[in-house]
């Protein structure tokens, strides 16, 4: 029987990308969205004529209720879970004297409270031996300015990632995150000259942008039996940007 793997947010961008992959790897995948049911859909669709199995579940992580009911779905459906893949988050940019109490309250309750609802039914519920990787982003090493709310969020994310994976002692859990640097996702791109895009590219030695099958990768090998000496790690998947 396959293992059962969580990916939040994973409609677009990375979380599809995951997604995608996980499934490839032979995982049973629920493809969690917040809004539009339609590219989950999609993404299961394209899952399953890859020979894959997926189900897409509505939920936002900001709400306790709504990642219980994500959790009740997957057990339903298939009988537990392995594997959460915290991927859902938002990023604004804004000075921090530009910074709206709205803009503050936002993020904490996507990438902070949302994180925060996901381990906790993941500590409870995740069946020994299994995994979770959350998102931290390279911007929390990096510092750049504009950043702050954000690069915040993030922190609280890799403390979190650090006391679980001591907290879930005895089970043969991971728990570990991964930070990706610039990533060529419709969503970064958006609205970006091509100029900011070249000089972001250039950050990295390698002289590229990361692509989403890139961090797709590195969350493959954390949730694979070849990553289960990885525990309480944050992996840097940016090209050598710091």
């Amino acid at each position: 029987m396959s293992k059962v793997a969580i990916v939040t947010g994973a409609s677009r961008g990375i979380g599809a990308a995951i997604a995608e992959r996980l499934a490839s790897d032979g995982f049973t995948v629920v493809v969690n969205y917040a809004g539009s049911a339609e590219p989950a859909e999609a993404l299961v669709r394209k899952i399953e004529q890859a020979g894959g199995r997926a189900l897409a579940a509505q939920a936002d992580v900001a709400d306790p209720a709504a990642v219980r009911r994500l959790f009740d779905s997957a057990e339903a459906a298939f009988g537990g879970v392995d594997v959460l893949v915290n991927n859902a988050g938002i990023m604004e940019n804004a000075a921090v004297a530009d910074s709206s109490d709205e803009m503050f309250d936002r993020h904490m309750a996507i990438n902070v409270k949302g994180t925060f609802n996901g381990l906790r039914e993941a500590a409870k519920r995740l069946r020994d031996g299994g995994r979770i990787v959350n998102f931290s982003s390279s911007v929390v090493g990096l510092y750049q300015p504009n950043y702050a709310v954000y690069a915040a969020t993030k922190g609280a994310v890799e403390a979190m990632t650090h006391v679980l994976s001591k907290e879930l002692r005895g089970r043969s859990i991971t728990v570990n995150s991964v930070a990706p640097g610039p990533t060529a996702t419709e969503l970064f791109l958006k609205g970006k000259p091509q100029q900011a895009i070249d000089t972001l590219a250039n950050l990295s030695p390698l002289q590229r942008l990361g692509q989403p099958s890139d961090i797709a990768d590195a969350v493959s090998f954390l949730v694979s039996p070849n990553g289960g000496w990885i525990n309480g790690q944050v992996l840097r998947a940016n090209g050598g940007v710091i």
